[in-house]
């Protein structure tokens, strides 16, 4: 129980830092969001072939349009964004994750998380706070340009896509990222 106590303080004391970045906090609510999403979705269909196919075909989106990550030997992100069904967006949620390790610099990016079943999306809604397991698989452009998502990924309950990246930390992975509903 201790180290999972320590585990949740380390998370919230690297992140507690990130929450002063440009992330919305203290804004003009849900409006102000659904602007990041909707810029950071028609971003993601021009830049990563294939998310237009994606979203298509998935029961609903979570796209977070900014998440800003940070570290110093202990790090951490944080980002805000919506979820959408049917293209309108249905609740809000913050995206936090705590890191420790040989660790130096910052960066943001945007990911979307396409829920590709009804079960996965309910599951995902239902749930106090939501993090990201092996079950998530995630898709990549390959080198052909196209995105790295063939017919049986799609029976896969969630797909994730990160784009967008700029900063001096290489890579970005959402393993151990938490989610949790919020009122903007």
């Amino acid at each position: 129980m201790g180290t999972l106590t320590r585990r949740h303080f380390v998370i919230t004391a690297s992140a507690l830092p990130l929450a002063a970045c440009s992330n919305g906090i203290g804004s003009n609510g849900g409006q102000r969001v659904d602007n990041r999403v909707d810029s950071a979705v028609q971003f993601m269909y021009d830049e990563v072939p294939g998310t237009q196919e994606l979203a298509f075909n998935a029961a609903g989106m979570l796209v977070m349009p900014l998440v800003t990550q940070a570290g110093f030997g202990f790090g951490g992100s944080y980002g805000r964004g919506a979820l959408r069904i049917n293209g309108a967006s249905v609740d809000y949620y913050s995206a936090i994750s705590g890191s420790f390790g040989f660790q130096i610099g910052a960066q943001q990016y945007a990911h979307t998380l396409f829920f590709m079943t009804e079960d996965a999306l309910s599951e995902f809604r239902r749930g106090v706070g939501w993090s990201v397991g092996a079950d998530v698989q995630y898709a990549v452009v390959n080198q052909g340009g196209n995105l790295g998502v063939d017919t049986t990924a799609l029976l896969t309950p969630v797909i994730a896509v990160i784009y967008g990246q700029a900063g001096l930390i290489a890579g970005a992975t959402l393993e151990g990222t938490r989610y949790a509903r919020i009122i903007p």
